[in-house]
């Protein structure tokens, strides 16, 4: 069938938008719409600049007989401040506060669109790493983790605190709790995870960073690297935090129980942003030999 370069355009579009960071022959495309090479390049220049222009992302092209086209996702930082404003918005209404100071975020992790946003700003930031899995721990970021891995297009590890019988053998650790100092058990599926695989550790919600840092330990287990990790609430004025680097969408500053009222900012989202483009800037070389 002989597509318009119009019903072209956006089948093409729509194909590139479902296949985040994944190398896409031209010949695909060729074939696909039965058109010429040249044909489908003018049409991805088309597409890259619209992508450009919007905010989504961009077009990597890599050269060669094995090369093709990438959609690399990216989010404006117009858009970034006005969700995560929106986001804090509503994790600041009083209703949320449950017994014992903690946070009703089952609304918030449970709406796709807000999701699939929370997605598009981590694959955003990591969408350059090597990335082979995103990893979370049952069960409230394991909502967020899908979407991560969804813009990156890669699979997803689940963290367990007590063994399934569907998962087969399994690694298991002790960790101690970052709040309580309790010892506490968590569990990976032996064949989960690769050995050497680069990890974004996922996470819904951070105090002093027991949890990720059990995380982190899991993965020497396997011998995996930490490619990053990202949590979409911190909590403020911790004496002790045990994770250094990480990325947060929302900052608890403040939670008055007795008052009912919940104090929030934004996390380090745009703060680490701009540390990468500093450290951009001071190694241009650096970054012309990447282009």
């Amino acid at each position: 069938m002989k597509f318009r370069r119009s019903s072209r355009l956006v089948d093409m579009t729509n194909y590139l938008l479902q296949h985040p960071r994944h190398l896409i022959s031209l010949t695909v495309f060729a074939d696909r719409y039965d058109s010429a090479k040249s044909s489908i390049s003018e049409d991805l220049v088309i597409i890259k600049q619209t992508f450009e222009q919007q905010g989504i992302g961009t077009l990597q092209t890599i050269a060669g007989a094995a090369g093709g086209v990438k959609y690399i996702p990216h989010v404006s930082e117009e858009e970034a401040r006005d969700f995560i404003r929106v986001l804090y918005e509503l994790i600041a209404k009083p209703d949320r506060l449950l017994p014992g100071g903690y946070l009703y975020l089952t609304d918030i992790l449970g709406d796709p669109r807000i999701v699939n946003q929370i997605g598009r700003l981590y694959a955003s930031v990591y969408s350059d790493r090597k990335i082979d899995v995103v990893m979370t721990v049952a069960t409230k970021g394991i909502p967020i983790a899908y979407a991560v891995a969804r813009y990156l297009d890669v699979p997803v590890v689940i963290v367990r605190r007590d063994s399934k019988v569907t998962e087969g053998s399994t690694v298991s650790i002790n960790y101690v709790s970052g709040s309580t100092k309790r010892i506490q058990t968590m569990l990976l599926a032996k064949r989960s995870l690769n050995e050497g695989s680069d990890v974004l550790i996922i996470d819904d919600f951070m105090k002093a960073g027991g949890t990720i840092n059990g995380m982190i330990s899991m993965l020497e287990e396997f011998k995996a690297n930490v490619a990053g990790i990202g949590v979409l609430v911190e909590a403020e004025d911790i004496e002790e935090r045990l994770v250094d680097e990480y990325i947060s969408l929302v900052k608890l500053t403040d939670v008055d129980v007795k008052e009912k009222r919940i104090q929030v900012s934004e996390g380090n989202y745009f703060s680490y942003l701009k540390n990468i483009e500093e450290l951009a800037g001071d190694n241009p070389k650096m970054e012309e030999e990447e282009e």
